[in-house]
């Protein structure tokens, strides 16, 4: 969250603004962050900063993975993936490892 955090202020000062409203993180399913940590972090980290009475918004980002006998997307909750429909294991994840900053609202 530190990280992030600091992100987001770097971002608020770039655009000459002074006050973070919300920050909007995306968080993979497997990307090993538990948003309720980041939450808390969030609420221990703000005060004395732009962000103080902020609010931090988590979107949940799914695994996804490929199959490429079936040459389709499917979602799993599990690093060892198999295709619902081939039952192939799949080595290629497309998504849910993200921990990223999506959007900020500030003024």
């Amino acid at each position: 969250m530190q990280g992030a955090l600091t992100l987001a202020l770097e971002k608020t000062r770039q655009a000459g603004a002074s006050r973070v409203h919300v920050i909007h993180l995306r968080i993979g399913a497997l990307s090993g962050v538990v948003p309720d940590a980041l939450q808390f972090a969030f609420e221990a980290l703000a005060p004395g900063t732009p962000a103080e009475n902020g609010r931090l918004a988590i979107e949940n980002v799914p695994a996804r993975f490929w199959c490429a006998t079936c040459t389709r997307e499917f979602q799993s909750d599990d690093m060892f993936a198999e295709c619902p429909d081939c039952h192939k294991p799949s080595g290629e994840l497309r998504a849910g490892r993200e921990m990223e900053l999506a959007s900020m609202e500030i003024d």
